[in-house]
């Protein structure tokens, strides 16, 4: 392996690390101080993430992807991007239910709290996704560019080496701007992630409104799956993150209309 990480990619990976840390944080601070939201959904949405997003759905994808069917799913992009899409929706939006139903049940005098909610839920997913990942990356670029590359795979096994050889090719290679727009997509995403947890607290809240439970996981769906679709058929990236970006501002207009309607109701 031969090349260096650009000093470029370097800072906008710095950048979209922070923006991963500084998102959660400033959500909580804004929503907390401005909106007069509790503590407590906060912290109850970045559980949801942790157990029915990367624990429960990633076991679920385990047994699916593993079996006859996961290799027909992983055969066409298409059916890829529903069935995760899918996955994605189902359990994170019903974590987002149960979690309204029961352990903040007694917080639905405030509608500030869904805000918060969303904030823990997305902001531990931005932390995760893009600031732990973020931190990884400039490892690697440390070690590549001092020139310690045999460091990252001493004593692994060959698969091991393989993925790390890989990894690394991709930072050497990856054109800089690329590490800034996965600030930006968490920003998109975080936004989706805010928008949707306040069609599910009203649905969770109002018998009239149950029929948001189950938009919220057909939008979900779609937010997730177009990506991967339009990825699929060779679109820039730049311009799949505008199409994100774009979808996240619809949903947050549209969360607006509801919040509106349900909360003067």
């Amino acid at each position: 392996m031969t090349g260096t990480v650009p000093t470029s990619s370097i800072v906008f990976m710095a950048v979209s690390c922070l923006i991963g840390f500084a998102i959660p944080l400033g959500l909580f601070i804004y929503f907390r101080k401005k909106k007069g939201a509790d503590i407590l959904p906060f912290f109850v949405g970045g559980a949801i993430m942790l157990v029915f997003a990367l624990i429960l759905e990633s076991m679920v994808h385990r047994v699916v992807l593993s079996s006859d069917i996961g290799s027909v799913i992983q055969g066409t992009i298409w059916l890829y991007a529903l069935y995760g899409g899918a996955m994605a929706g189902l359990f994170e939006e019903t974590g987002r239910f149960i979690a309204f139903k029961t352990v903040l049940r007694k917080r639905q005098d405030k509608d500030a709290n869904a805000l918060m909610y969303g904030a823990g839920h997305g902001g531990f997913e931005a932390a995760m996704l893009l600031g732990i990942t973020m931190i990884n990356n400039l490892v690697y670029s440390m070690m590549i560019n001092s020139g310690n590359v045999a460091a990252l795979t001493e004593s692994l096994p060959a698969d091991r080496i393989t993925q790390i050889v890989m990894a690394v090719q991709e930072l050497i290679a990856a054109p800089p701007y690329q590490f800034l727009l996965g600030g930006a997509e968490r920003i998109f995403a975080v936004t989706m992630q805010i928008s949707l947890s306040v069609l599910v607290w009203f649905s969770a809240k109002k018998q009239g409104s149950r029929h948001l439970y189950p938009l919220a996981i057909l939008i979900h769906l779609v937010a997730d799956a177009l990506p991967i679709m339009l990825s699929g058929i060779g679109m820039p990236v730049v311009l799949v993150e505008a199409v994100i970006g774009i979808m996240a501002v619809l949903v947050a207009v549209y969360a607006k209309r509801v919040w509106d309607a349900e909360a003067s109701a």
